[in-house]
């Protein structure tokens, strides 16, 4: 696979009024109707076109929600990835994939597929109940190993970080590959945007509870062992280069989602945390 390097030109203090601006010129759009989990058409495009790429994975039912209607692997889609998008095009100069009809183009990918090897940069979220087959397994690692980049997104709690470290030991052997904490001095947290901590993000429905810090931790989850704290965890190649980042107790995907329902969650999760630590992300994989 060729994975063309993707720059984008922003910078500092320029990029952060930027980000201000575009979010309250077009951040309220509260109200919206749920739409079918239904992918856009695939539309592979060469060159510095870049497409948000989710993962559909195998699921376990028996650890948890899977295909269902907002479930697993489908959390937060379609209007994450949409969103995302557009604020992706507004912040950088990076050419994201639109439609004739001006729609941003977004994919669901399946690891066992070729199509998997189109896009650099793949999403996955709420892997508590993932339970990758032998051949997801293989797709995803030689997808990683060949140079592409996963973000993990949107999974809370002891179960499914267990269930994460396990299903990503069957695809890069630990002793090989270590999940090491990514360190807030690391470059992800600044390439963009200075960012002094791994931004924890709630849910919309537990915003409403969240300054109270006493049930606001996605609290049907069990954090016994693990602590409540949002943390950024990684895996590099053998040439030191990251290829995949994991963030545990966290919910990046609803703030971009769920930007248009609260003013108040907007401006507090959507601007400050989620769209930052998204940018710089995504600007991190594609320079890399």
């Amino acid at each position: 696979m060729v994975l063309k390097r993707m720059v984008l030109l922003a910078s500092g203090i320029g990029v952060a009024m930027c980000l201000l601006l575009c979010l309250n010129v077009e951040g309220q759009r509260f109200g919206r109707r749920w739409r079918p989990i239904e992918p856009m058409e695939r539309d592979l495009f060469p060159g510095n076109t870049f497409t948000f790429c989710r993962v559909q994975y195998s699921v376990d039912p028996g650890r948890g929600r899977g295909r269902g209607r907002r479930g697993g692997w489908a959390t937060d889609y379609p209007e994450a990835d949409e969103n995302f998008s557009l604020r992706l095009s507004q912040i950088t100069t990076l050419n994201v994939n639109q439609t004739e009809d001006g729609r941003f183009q977004h994919v669901i990918v399946h690891l066992d597929e070729e199509a998997l090897f189109q896009y650099p940069f793949v999403y996955m979220c709420n892997v508590r109940g993932m339970s990758l087959t032998g051949a997801e397994q293989d797709g995803l690692r030689s997808y990683l190993l060949r140079g592409g980049f996963l973000m993990v997104d949107d999974f809370w709690g002891d179960n499914s970080w267990e269930n994460w470290v396990y299903e990503i030991s069957r695809v890069l052997p630990p002793d090989e590959y270590s999940l090491v904490p990514v360190p807030l001095d690391h470059e992800l947290f600044h390439i963009v945007f200075d960012l002094d901590e791994v931004p924890q993000v709630p849910g919309v429905r537990s915003f409403y509870t969240w300054e109270g810090r006493d049930v606001s931790y996605e609290v049907r989850w069990s954090y016994d062992r693990y602590g409540t704290e949002a943390r950024c965890w990684g895996i590099f190649d053998k040439e030191g280069r990251l290829m995949v980042v994991a963030i545990h107790n966290t919910d990046l995907g609803d703030g971009w989602e769920r930007e248009g329902e609260n003013e108040d969650y907007f401006h507090k999760f959507s601007e400050k945390l989620s769209y930052p630590i998204g940018i710089n992300i995504i600007t991190y994989a594609m320079t890399h």
